[in-house]
Parts: structure tokens; C-alpha cells; sequence
């Protein structure tokens, strides 16, 4: 870029530039934790950046009340065809990727995927990576019913990643699904919850876990690293990176 002194003397600056790919966002699945997204992805490409720079993002909210009854009444299709309609409409916005902003929802990620031309920022890959990094083989996968108890999720970290998925055993699995749709989605959280939580991954690190993945994205608003004794594995803000890492090449 030149620029032209008040002397007349013209000198040459050169000026790194970043090109930002736009990402997508499918968020308020529930909004407590997509909130969340935003703020950790924004957080990241200032850091990086500097000065004002923020994401650039298109971001489709949910009403989740709409989404949960889909869920309840395991109209995964019917969920399916929205969130996919969706996508498609943040592509044609202009998103180079999307990102579904719930772990449960990717049971329909590849129904999703096979509807758009951009990729789709996998939670469980995100994950998985992170709990290889970490030298961690045998993980407690700790999230809503449909994710605990459908293999979408632990199939993949088995199958892709050679990991071994611990999931709590009742009652512990309803106690966990209860806190997310009762509290967490709704924005309370309760000491007694998260004691609750902390007890039902001490049981699952009896059976052998050696790490914990936080497998709703609302889990992260109870339960922080310091509050267990192995690697905890925050799949909200794992994700939130690797979607920033997209954004800035």
C-alpha cells in the first residue's frame, strides 16, 4: 500500500491480511449454550486478530420448545428436514461451513451434510481429537438420553477414533437427562445438581473412565475443569476452536 508523506516522499507499507471465511451457526438447542458459542468464537478471533475484529457468522436460533417436542416424540425426520432446510439457508447466505451448536442434534448431522456443499464441523471429531491428544483411550460420555443412549456419538469415537465410551448406568442416566431439560436449558444451576453430576462421573471413573467429555453443550454451564479429578473435555468450547480455527485458515 503506498503512502504519501506530507514532504512528498512516498514509502511503501505492507499489511497482513486475513481473509475470514463466514461460518453458520444452527444454535438455541439451547440458546444458554449457543450464547455461549458466540461468545467463545468471538473471544478467539480477537484474540488472534486484534484491535475491533469479531466473526462472522450467520446464525439461525431455534426455538428449542419446537425442537424438544420433535425430540419427545422421536420425529427425528420431520427435525431433520428443518435443520437441514436451515443449513441450506446459511450456505445460500453465504456460510463455508456450518456448525450445529448441540451435541444431541448431530444425531442428524449426516442428514444434513448430505443437503449442503460446505462442511459441517463435526462435535465428535472435535472431541475426539482433543481426548487423543490427551492420551486418554477410555472416556464417560455424559449428555441427554438420545446421545447417551444411541450410538451416533459413542459409534463414531469408537469406530473412528478407537476409543472405549463409558456411559452412566440407570438411574444415573435419567438424572443426568432431568437436569439438562429441567434446569440447565432453562438457565438455573443448582450446587445440589452439580454434586449430583460429580458423583454419578465418580461412579463411571470407578468403572474404568480415565477421562469425562461433557456431552451436552449445557453440561459446561454446571461442571468446570477444577471440578474433576481427570481430563475433562468441554465439547461446546472445543468446538467453539475448531469452528474459530476454520474461520482464520
Amino acid at each position: 500500500m503506498k503512502r504519501v508523506l506530507p514532504n512528498g516522499e512516498a514509502r511503501f507499507a505492507f499489511v497482513s491480511v486475513v481473509i475470514m471465511k463466514m461460518l453458520g451457526l444452527l444454535g438455541g438447542m439451547s440458546w444458554e449454550s449457543s450464547i455461549e458459542y458466540e461468545r467463545a468464537i468471538n473471544t478467539i478471533v480477537r484474540e488472534r486478530l486484534g484491535g475491533t475484529a469479531s466473526a462472522d457468522l450467520l446464525i439461525r436460533s431455534f426455538n428449542f420448545a419446537d425442537i424438544e417436542e420433535l425430540q419427545e416424540t422421536g420425529r427425528w425426520d420431520e427435525a431433520g428436514r428443518t435443520l437441514a432446510a436451515a443449513a441450506k439457508n446459511l450456505v445460500a447466505g453465504g456460510a463455508e461451513a456450518i456448525v450445529i451448536c448441540t451435541n444431541t442434534m448431530h444425531m442428524l448431522a449426516d442428514q444434513i451434510q448430505t443437503e449442503i456443499s460446505v462442511p459441517l464441523i463435526h462435535i465428535a471429531d472435535v472431541t475426539a481429537h482433543a481426548v487423543r491428544d490427551a492420551n486418554v483411550s477410555e472416556v464417560a460420555l455424559l449428555g441427554t438420553r438420545y446421545t447417551m443412549e444411541h450410538d451416533f456419538y459413542a459409534g463414531r469415537l469408537r469406530d473412528r477414533f478407537g476409543l472405549t465410551v463409558i456411559v452412566p448406568d440407570e438411574p444415573d442416566r435419567t438424572r443426568v437427562h432431568d437436569i439438562i431439560y429441567e434446569e440447565l436449558v432453562r438457565g438455573v444451576v443448582t450446587e445440589q445438581s452439580r454434586s449430583e453430576y460429580l458423583d454419578i462421573i465418580a461412579r463411571c471413573v470407578d468403572r474404568g473412565a480415565k477421562g469425562v467429555i461433557a456431552g451436552c453443550t449445557e453440561v459446561e454451564l454446571l461442571i468446570q475443569e477444577h471440578d474433576v479429578s481427570v481430563p475433562y473435555f468441554p465439547t461446546a468450547r472445543l468446538h467453539a476452536m475448531a469452528a474459530a480455527d476454520f474461520m482464520l485458515g
